[in-house]
């Protein structure tokens, strides 16, 4: 049966995502660099995140990459334990040099949170959910 998952995404230069990710507190598992990919370690669960070079990632897709600029290819949703943390994740991605294209604020009465593009074009969001809050049925 499975055991783990591991989101692949194509980078154009793994250096640069590597500092930019490490810049807004993610970790790395470094037993796994080579000199085309890294592996980006996500929460308390250890998520994976690999970053592969678009040319070793297209080798092994078989497919042509999506252009972040032009179209969105996915949408990754982290937690946040404050709307505190979700406004220092804001203020981290943009000093690092990403686009915060959504400002933190309250959705829907219950979640507040943010969306940013990394350097790659690739779409994150960061949320604090309230389930409190959440509108419950009569």
């Amino acid at each position: 049966m499975t055991k783990q998952i591991w989101l692949n995404l194509p980078v154009k230069e793994v250096a640069k995502s590597k500092a930019f990710f490490s810049k807004i507190g993610f970790s790395f598992n470094e037993k796994h660099d080579t000199p085309s990919s890294t592996c980006m370690v996500v929460g308390e669960g250890k998520f994976a995140v690999m970053l592969f070079e678009e040319s070793l990632f297209a080798s092994f897709s078989q497919n042509k990459l999506t252009d972040t600029q032009l179209s969105s290819e996915i949408l990754i949703s982290i937690d946040a334990e404050s709307k505190e943390e979700v406004d220092q994740f804001a203020e981290k991605v943009k000093e690092a040099g990403g686009n915060v294209f959504s400002q933190p604020a309250e959705s829907q009465g219950w979640m507040y949170g943010c969306a940013f593009a990394d350097l790659d074009g690739h779409r994150w969001n960061v949320l604090y959910m309230d389930f409190s809050k959440i509108p419950q049925e009569n």
